[in-house]
């Protein structure tokens, strides 16, 4: 089996781990309870709080449907996006001479480095499509959650386990979700790793600035925090 120049093994392993680096700030560090990931997740304690003080809970059912609905849609894009990178590798003597019709840089390598960086891409939609639809067998559990939840006239207590429960099982859902996103950003910039290894490590670096503006310094961030 052909190896990757040295260059684009290098280009990999700092996406790598500019990924997984991103990753554990916005999800494990100290700084992750300032994100507007966590600040969502406050809102949904607020959310099961409210749910388990209402007699009527038709319109919750319904949010949380939304919810599973967006995430099934991108879980079949994903399905046909697979499709899409089968029929490149099926095909890799085509798909070839038309990336370096296009390219700016003549691909390196040749036809079988190609088709290594062709099957990575596949490998991160299959991560994105395993994120996706994990998470909607954890929507599913929170339903299963909301269908169980106390009534109005239960002790706070009760109502108060429910809500910490509900709403960690969400903010899995939701993290699976993102994570299943995240794989998309960074799929586009693997993209990039068609025209020359800098242009990837580029292309990422752009990707993870983008993902931090938006959790650390977006105007929605400032609006959930009611900043």
């Amino acid at each position: 089996m052909p190896l990757l120049p040295p260059a684009d093994v290098a280009a990999l392993l700092a996406v790598v781990a500019l990924w997984w680096g991103f990753a554990w700030l916005t999800e494990k560090s100290r700084w992750a309870g300032l994100s507007l990931s966590a600040a969502i997740h406050r809102q949904r304690l607020d959310w099961m709080l409210q749910l388990s003080n209402r007699e009527v809970r038709i319109s919750d059912t319904a949010l949380l449907g939304n919810l599973m609905r967006s995430m099934s849609f991108f879980a079949s894009a994903t399905v046909v996006i697979l499709g899409g990178v089968a029929a490149m590798l099926g095909s890799s003597d085509r798909a070839y001479e038309a990336v370096v019709s296009i390219t700016v840089f003549a691909p390196q390598g040749g036809r079988d480095v190609f088709e290594i960086k062709v099957l990575v891409l596949g490998l991160i939609f299959i991560n994105s499509f395993l994120k996706f639809t994990w998470g909607l067998r954890q929507f599913n559990y929170c339903c299963i959650l909301v269908g169980a939840a106390p009534m109005a006239g239960e002790s706070e207590e009760a109502k108060k386990l429910f809500a910490r429960r509900a709403a960690r099982v969400c903010e899995l859902g939701a993290l699976s979700f993102n994570q299943g996103l995240r794989g998309y950003y960074f799929a586009l910039a693997t993209l990039a790793w068609f025209m020359h290894p800098l242009a990837y490590v580029g292309a990422a670096i752009l990707v993870v600035l983008i993902l931090w503006r938006r959790e650390y310094h977006s105007k929605t961030r400032r609006a959930v925090r009611g900043l």
